[in-house]
């Protein structure tokens, strides 16, 4: 790339003990490639600005709010180059909005925003203003996770007949919200969340059921449960799924299931194999033939297809894990960016980050499964995002 410098982002959310925020800036910083130079870190503008100072900002990119960052950030002559949105929910879609018409490209957490409408919006946005946007759906990020979308889109297991992705969580068992826990506090809030499990960890099922074998959903069968008494949104998630094309599906999403940490997985069949990948044992990818042993393909090895040695940091034997994962989606959306802005071509390795358009197919999923499990039945659930 011709850009021979760092790039530029600042970052609305992520104030003093803001979980994700912190993540999203240890993935951005490390490459070194990415430096965070202004922040709106909270609607309190003075926490706003405490944070700016324990990160050693200068006190004039400490914003009060996002929309002055924004506005100040668009007349500088050392502006951001990208936003970084790591804010509740509620808030992605007017953030992304307003750093979208001045001009950034935007990096967001997921899901993209809690209505159909607004995901659409800024689909039709992003292509106006011709912005890079990504996002953090970090288990993509995963160098198995790659090395599986690349032997399913291969034909290594034949045509698909079924996937099974579950992600139970049990820190939600009992109503931690009313403890005063910060994060549980807006995650079962409707208001700020739009959906509870279905939006914070089933998302991320369905998004990795689709990244690993292309696969669009054709209609869905929900579950859709609370099981906290006065929890108001749901905190576990069943569904039967059709896939266009024949295969078919079991998605399972909770944050009620005692003992359980965090344990995505993904079992994907074909007519001639079938693999297996835990988020919590990373870096194995099973592989089973139909007229063969198991294999357990490791991380950082030759044989690996190169879009998993591509997202690869350290050699077979040193573990990569979730940061490395989350850095991975900074890290090639800032390529991408960095190309952008020098007028060049990117890598097509670069290019493989969650997009804006899988935002929108992610809050269709969302909104399409709750309306399924209030009619508790079948519903159609086929989606093309707006270009």
């Amino acid at each position: 790339m011709s850009l021979k410098r760092k790039l530029r982002y600042g970052m609305v959310g992520g104030g003093p003990d803001a979980f994700i925020g912190n993540v999203h800036r240890m993935a951005a910083s490390l490459d070194g490639t990415m430096e965070l130079v202004a922040g709106a870190f909270s609607s309190d503008p003075e926490k706003s600005k405490i944070q700016g100072e324990l990160l050693g900002l200068s006190p004039s990119r400490s914003y009060p709010s996002y929309a002055e960052m924004a506005e100040a950030e668009a007349v500088r002559n050392d502006k951001i180059d990208f936003v970084s949105i790591v804010t509740p929910n509620h808030m992605h879609f007017p953030v992304a909005k307003t750093f979208l018409e001045a001009g950034f490209h935007v990096v967001c957490d997921k899901p993209m925003t809690n209505t159909l409408e607004d995901a659409e919006e800024l689909c039709q946005l992003v292509q106006k203003h011709d912005r890079v946007f990504a996002l953090t759906h970090n288990y993509t990020g995963y160098p198995m996770v790659k090395q599986a979308r690349a032997m399913v889109l291969s034909g290594k297991l034949g045509v698909v007949r079924k996937i099974v992705v579950e992600y139970p969580q049990g820190w939600l068992a009992t109503p931690l919200e009313l403890s005063g826990h910060k994060q549980a506090g807006w995650r079962t809030d409707p208001k700020r969340a739009g959906a509870g499990a279905l939006g914070d960890i089933g998302s991320h099922a369905e998004n990795l059921a689709r990244y690993v074998t292309g696969l669009e959903l054709e209609e869905i069968c929900a579950d859709v449960t609370s099981f906290v008494d006065g929890r108001i949104i749901d905190d576990d998630v069943n569904m039967l799924v059709h896939y266009q094309g024949g295969a078919k599906g079991v998605l399972h999403a909770s944050q009620i299931s005692i003992g359980e940490e965090n344990n995505l997985n993904i079992r994907v069949h074909g007519e001639t194999g079938s693999l297996q990948w835990f988020q919590e044992h990373p870096n194995w990818l099973y592989y089973r033939a139909l007229d063969g042993p198991e294999q357990v393909l490791k991380r950082g090895n030759d044989y690996l297809d190169n879009s998993a040695k591509h997202n690869t940091r350290l050699p077979s034997g040193h573990p990569e894990a979730f940061l490395e994962a989350f850095a991975n989606i900074y890290l090639n959306a800032g390529k991408t960016i960095a190309a952008h802005l020098s007028g060049e071509t990117p890598d097509p390795h670069d290019l493989d980050f969650p997009t804006v358009q899988d935002g929108a197919r992610g809050v269709h999923f969302i909104l399409t499964a709750l309306m399924s499990g209030q009619r508790r039945g079948w519903i159609n659930a086929k989606y093309t995002p707006p270009t």
